[in-house]
């Protein structure tokens, strides 16, 4: 690195980024006003690719991709930046039916002798066929057939397309790999293996090997009356195949070795933040489940989410996390309403964007928080699942606040939320922004409000 390199490294970590301003860039399928959101439309899962040019939902009814429907009700343009448009989609599973809709067409008596090609049912009062029609309305008296030659005269139309269109098929249906709800698929960056994950076991896939996986964690306890903790998320190390981290119930990060063992039941690195003397309470346990982890694009830090704060951990400093970010900390005092109703249960996700200078992640009221995470930032913005995403924006606090736990370089900031009081009674919590993901170059985040999706950009 020569010495105008150092000098601009230098002047980057004297003055952090200012905060960027947050636009609207685009929706889809956003519902009208009284408009019911089926269970099934709810989205579940969002992911762009490495390059960033590709988008990926998924909904609880098991449809992935984006839907014609929804982009031609797109209402907002701009040519300021890329727009995404529709590429396909496939049905990977088939909802759960509900028992009255079951009973009903249980009730039909339909005769499969009258089902037609495009999975419709032709229903017909009685068992006579019906007469076929031209289309002038006339009754064809007897079979029309073309003469010798054809009819010069006659031109048919020839249908062309430069379009590709993609269709997904499945292959192969693993019948019990999982025992419980997958919870994460991380694909590795040596482009051979992915992981799959659930609430006790981690799975080791190789793309070129279809009739097995290999078990690499199992937390699962002779007794489960033993059982302590469960896995909660897992993500290979973008660089490093041999080095993935995943979470727990409990709050803590493991970083493991596929190298140590076939086996990887001990980790190489634990992290785990230290609970203050006197603090534990009967919610202590389930507001320090970690939701969500995320690598950062470098690999040095791993960003993770529980139910209060968003947590930033360097890999390379195992005594606690090098920043703390507040961002539920208004519903402290709500904690045994938010017990009852389940909602201390919900399980947000969050995010960094493609420089490392900033984190994201979701909240109540369809709300997503956006902070600073480069030295002496301050930056902590609140922007709403709409086409105004400012209108709730934070102010800039003048400065974080410091405490004897600054020792160990831990920044907490964003407990202030202007509008809101202390119980948070101003805010919804039958709405919640769950998924969110960051551009991997661009200043740009897509979020998913019940079944809507939101595009922004800075």
């Amino acid at each position: 690195m020569n010495g105008g390199d150092e000098g601009a490294e230098s002047a980057a970590q004297a003055s952090p980024p200012q905060p960027l301003e947050w636009k609207f860039s685009q929706v889809f399928g956003e519902r009208t006003a009284g408009e019911e959101v089926q269970e099934v439309d709810i989205i579940s899962a969002i992911e762009f690719d490495k390059t960033g040019d590709h988008l990926a939902t998924g909904d609880r009814g098991g449809r992935h991709g984006g839907s014609r429907r929804d982009l031609e009700r797109m209402d907002y343009s701009t040519s300021r930046h890329p727009e995404f448009r529709y590429k396909t989609e496939f049905q990977s599973h088939e909802p759960e039916v509900q028992e009255k809709k079951v009973k009903k067409i249980a009730d039909m008596n339909v005769d499969p002798s009258k089902a037609v090609g495009n999975g419709n049912v032709a229903s017909s009062s009685n068992n006579v066929s019906p007469k076929p029609y031209l289309a002038n309305g006339g009754s064809p008296s007897k079979e029309f057939s073309f003469p010798p030659g054809g009819i010069p005269s006659l031109r048919l139309p020839t249908v062309t397309s430069n379009e590709t269109s993609l269709v997904a098929r499945c292959r192969r249906v693993y019948a019990h790999a999982h025992d419980y709800h997958i919870n994460s698929i991380s694909n590795n960056s040596d482009g051979e293996t992915f992981i799959s994950a659930d609430d006790l076991r981690i799975n080791l896939w190789n793309l070129e090997i279809s009739n097995q996986s290999f078990n690499i964690v199992d937390v699962k306890p002779a007794n489960m009356e033993d059982l302590t903790e469960v896995i909660t998320s897992a993500e290979f190390h973008p660089t490093h195949c041999n080095m993935l981290a995943y979470s727990s119930s409990k709050g803590s990060i493991r970083l493991i070795d596929l190298r140590q063992s076939a086996l990887c039941d001990s980790h190489a690195i634990l992290f785990e933040e230290q609970e203050a003397p006197g603090s534990r309470s009967f919610f202590t346990e389930i507001i320090a489940s970690i939701s969500d982890i995320k690598f950062a694009k470098d690999g040095r830090h791993i960003l993770s989410r529980d139910y209060m704060t968003l947590k930033l951990w360097d890999i390379n400093m195992d005594s606690g996390p090098v920043a703390t970010f507040q961002v539920h900390e208004y519903l402290r005092p709500k904690l045994c309403d938010l017990y009852e109703n389940d909602s201390i249960f919900d399980k947000f996700e969050c995010c960094l964007s493609g420089d490392g200078l900033r984190v994201a992640t979701g909240s109540y009221s369809n709300l997503f928080r956006v902070f600073g995470c480069a030295p002496g930032s301050t930056e902590a913005t609140t922007l709403e699942a709409s086409k105004n995403p400012m209108r709730r924006q934070v102010q800039t606090p003048s400065r974080p606040s410091r405490s004897l736990s600054s020792i160990t370089r831990v920044v907490r900031r964003g407990s202030d939320v202007p509008g809101v009081d202390t119980n948070g009674n101003s805010f919804d919590f039958t709405t919640k922004l769950l998924h969110l993901a960051w551009h991997p170059t661009e200043n740009s985040i897509a979020c998913a409000a019940a079944n809507s999706l939101y595009m922004y950009y800075a």
